[in-house]
């Protein structure tokens, strides 16, 4: 397509997919019947996508437990009692907390990728969890004889893994979810841990070449879950200096279900390089009306008066369901949005003139 356009990643999983997760973690149904399940909502999933007319689809996240824990499956090394996110209608969600060292992730996001290209007619995207997130694992009190910086290592190592081996193994581009950059200034309005997590995943961008970090991006909403958010209410102004430092030749920004689109566009329009790609967000995953093309189309047309064309794209605000437990959203509803993401943006070339 003329402006490229590409979804976030997550589409919620249908009834019987989550059935069978739930049987299966209940010890009711083996691991090869949840994989019967699996393979067939993934192969559901992407015939989906594709016949949306996405020139560029994912797996849907079908197979994942929730944007941010994949890596944690089949860890042992684990207490339950992490950092609590708590979002704006006082539902919260809380991560594991490290017991032990060394750390290793249990599953890379390749194992998704493959997965995916044994079905998908399309290139494929692949989004992974940054360094910044999984840093949260770390207690305040530390662990004995490993310490935080020996964690961080560990950490850095397997972050460029997991994203080294999704571009290896053919995957159109490479999406780091950064949904905690919003939030660190919501906990820390000085900005001082923000601008840690932006230095922890540099340490792992600074591991890839030029050529490589083309195709690697990064994702950055306020959260979305139950459809409500952790941290909407945080001015976008105070996070986009610090995430254009990242180095990176793609970010995907939420921007449809902002109150003041063109205050962001404008602020952005001063921070982008001009080798980067900025995929604005022109669907909402959490408003359950489904945009029409018309209104995707005038939003590109907005977002073409402060970004270059060249270096324009369109994506969905979020996934629509970053945990496997969220069915806020239906399958169908997402389905349509994306649909009307991808003829919105194809009516905005036209308009353009590309």
């Amino acid at each position: 397509m003329p402006i490229p356009t590409e979804p976030i990643g997550s589409i919620p999983r249908a009834a019987d997919l989550l059935g069978a997760m739930r049987a299966h973690a209940a010890g009711k149904i083996s691991a090869e019947q949840l994989k019967t399940v699996e393979d067939s909502a993934l192969r559901d999933t992407i015939s989906r996508l594709e016949k949306t007319g996405s020139p560029v689809i994912t797996d849907g996240e079908q197979t994942k437990p929730s944007f941010a824990t994949y890596p944690l499956s089949g860890l042992e090394h684990l207490a339950s009692d992490g950092v609590i996110i708590p979002f704006a209608d006082g539902h919260t969600r809380q991560l594991p907390k490290l017991t032990s060292g060394p750390f290793r992730y249990g599953v890379h996001a390749v194992t998704y990728l493959k997965a995916a290209q044994r079905h998908a007619h399309r290139p494929l995207k692949q989004a992974v969890i940054s360094a910044s997130a999984l840093s949260l694992l770390y207690p305040q009190g530390g662990i004995d004889a490993y310490s935080r910086e020996m964690f961080l290592e560990d950490l850095v190592d397997e972050a460029e893994r997991d994203i080294r081996e999704c571009l290896e193994a053919g995957a159109e581009c490479v999406q780091i979810d950064f949904t905690e950059g919003r939030l660190a200034l919501k906990l820390d309005p000085s900005g001082s841990v923000l601008n840690a997590f932006i230095d922890l995943n540099n340490r792992v961008l600074d591991r890839f070449t030029a050529t490589e970090r083309q195709r690697i991006g990064v994702h950055t909403c306020p959260g979305g879950d139950h459809d409500s958010t952790h941290s909407a209410d945080v001015d976008y102004a105070g996070l986009l200096p610090a995430l254009f430092r990242l180095k990176v030749g793609r970010f995907y920004v939420q921007l449809a279900s902002e109150v003041d689109r063109r205050r962001v566009l404008t602020a952005i329009r001063n921070l982008l390089k001009p080798e980067q790609i900025l995929f604005v967000g022109v669907t909402d995953p959490i408003n359950p009306q489904i945009e029409s093309p018309d209104v995707v189309r005038d939003r590109v047309l907005e977002a073409a008066e402060f970004v270059p064309l060249e270096s324009l794209g369109t994506t969905d605000d979020c996934g629509f369901s970053p945990f496997a437990d969220d069915t806020s959203t239906s399958r169908e509803t997402a389905f349509a949005k994306i649909r009307s993401r991808v003829e919105g943006t194809a009516m905005a070339a036209k308009v353009l003139g590309i």
